[in-house]
């Protein structure tokens, strides 16, 4: 494993949309028509559990947060590229350590428009300028504590947490599971086929903050395209083309010593989960002490004042109530 400079700037990325905005919401749902129109399965429908609901779509304000949290926990964060599609977060303030990257910039014109965050993602580290370490967050997982570099990228590569929960380990893509598991059974496939002495651990990655190495990415790129090509040929998520980034990447790092695993029972909320409130109350109360919690907006198509999305906005409001240095003053949250 190649050494870095702990002085180098580690970047972070950001996926972000806001399923509200008329031009976006327009756009989605003639794609949406003409997807279906395509498919000439005689199967199951090829979309992804969960693979276009609302909630996968919708802004609850956790961006604009996230941001507070970065710069309450991480000051010293390298450059800032938020990936969005031809939008741009009414609140935010020019900055010259924050650079707003458009589909249209990041991906061929015959791919877009894309819905799928597995095929998004999977251009990151094409991104111009982007540093060699960078850090990758979807904008429902935060910081939770003070972060130390080296925790995440240390002599033994990129830290890597992994949820202590096992998954059912099938042999092949099931349509009624979820993509983590699904991009499971696609990493036992590759890996086992690839290295003999691979060894398969039933289990997904938490939802946390993933630090990567560009180049490592440019080289699993190289090393598995007919991957890369797979998932740049989405529009919607499918079941049958399970995302890279957040399975085969970092079991592929660990396998080749690019990465070493910790084990830990994250802090994940699930809005729509019938005990929500009490995951509220605990990430209160374990603020400032838990190196990185998720809030997933799981209400799928609730409206979007349902109560149980207020509670996003409300609780993250409690927590981070200072404005961070890209956020425009004169734009009330709401």
């Amino acid at each position: 494993m190649a050494t870095h400079n702990n002085a180098e700037r580690i970047d972070i990325v950001y996926l972000w949309v806001n399923g509200a905005d008329p031009a976006w919401r327009h756009k989605h749902q003639q794609a949406f028509v003409r997807w279906v129109a395509q498919q000439k399965s005689d199967l199951a429908n090829d979309l992804a559990r969960y693979g276009n609901v609302a909630g996968r779509y919708r802004d609850n304000g956790e961006l604009r947060f996230n941001l507070r949290a970065l710069e309450k926990f991480y000051p010293d964060h390298g450059h800032i590229y938020l990936v969005t599609d031809a939008q741009v977060p009414h609140w935010l303030q020019p900055s010259e350590r924050l650079t707003l990257i458009d589909h249209r910039d990041l991906m061929p014109a015959a791919a877009l428009p894309v819905f799928d965050a597995g095929h998004i993602e999977s251009y990151l580290h094409h991104i111009h300028g982007l540093s060699e370490r960078f850090i990758y967050l979807n904008d429902d997982v935060f910081f939770g504590a003070k972060v130390d570099p080296a925790q995440w990228f240390g002599t033994d590569g990129a830290a890597l947490f992994t949820d202590t929960a096992s998954v059912p380990d099938y042999d092949t893509l099931q349509p009624h599971e979820t993509a983590l598991v699904n991009a499971s059974v696609l990493s036992k496939h590759w890996l086992s086929r690839r290295y003999p002495k691979y060894r398969h651990a039933a289990r997904i990655f938490a939802h946390a903050p993933r630090p990567m190495f560009k180049s490592v990415l440019h080289e699993l790129e190289q090393a598995a395209p007919e991957l890369f090509d797979q998932v740049r040929n989405t529009v919607f998520r499918s079941w049958r083309v399970p995302p890279i980034m957040p399975d085969l990447v970092p079991r592929w790092m660990l396998h080749t010593g690019r990465a070493a695993v910790q084990t830990l029972e994250p802090l994940y909320i699930s809005s729509g989960a019938p005990d929500a409130e009490r995951q509220f109350q605990a990430l209160m109360a374990e603020f400032g002490r838990i190196p990185f919690f998720c809030i997933n907006d799981t209400s799928d198509d609730a409206v979007d004042d349902a109560p149980q999305l207020q509670s996003i906005a409300r609780t993250l409001g409690k927590l981070l109530p200072n404005p961070s240095s890209f956020e425009r003053l004169d734009a009330l949250i709401g």
